[in-house]
């Protein structure tokens, strides 16, 4: 699926949601992994170099804490948007099914006490089919 530019692309928020997918892409490749390693790795070789001082243990402090106040963004983006995807897909085959009770599409975004209400409702229309499904002798179902 190509990506198709929305007519406002240069809007900050879709600047940092191109932004925020390539550097999701680019952090998580093999790549990005060795780079921080290797960035560990000099650090603490040069540990004797520097006398493992104060300000040698900060340098890693700061920049670990830096990265890591960031890619919690990153992740957030990236978990909102795989989140959303699954969603569409899931109410997509929802729809789909004629079997399917079409109450849960959209339930993500409902009031907690729909939720509960629905998770309620599903729970006893599941009680009463095992019961029909007794009383028929049904031995498919577990």
């Amino acid at each position: 699926m190509a990506d198709v530019p929305a007519p406002d692309a240069h809007t900050p928020r879709h600047v940092f949601e191109r932004v925020a997918r390539a550097a999701s892409k680019a952090m998580g490749s093999a790549a990005a992994f060795v780079a921080a390693l290797s960035v560990v790795v000099v650090w603490a070789v040069t540990g004797p170099l520097f006398g493992f001082s104060q300000t040698w243990q900060l340098v890693i402090n700061t920049g670990t804490t830096i990265v890591t106040f960031l890619m919690v963004f990153l992740l957030q983006s990236s978990q909102n948007r795989d989140t959303i995807a699954v969603h569409q897909k899931l109410d997509e085959l929802i729809e789909a099914t004629k079997a399917a009770h079409d109450d849960v599409v959209g339930l993500e975004d409902a009031p907690p006490e729909v939720v509960e209400r629905v998770k309620r409702d599903h729970a006893e229309r599941r009680r009463r089919e095992e019961g029909t499904a007794a009383l028929a002798g049904d031995s498919d179902r577990p």
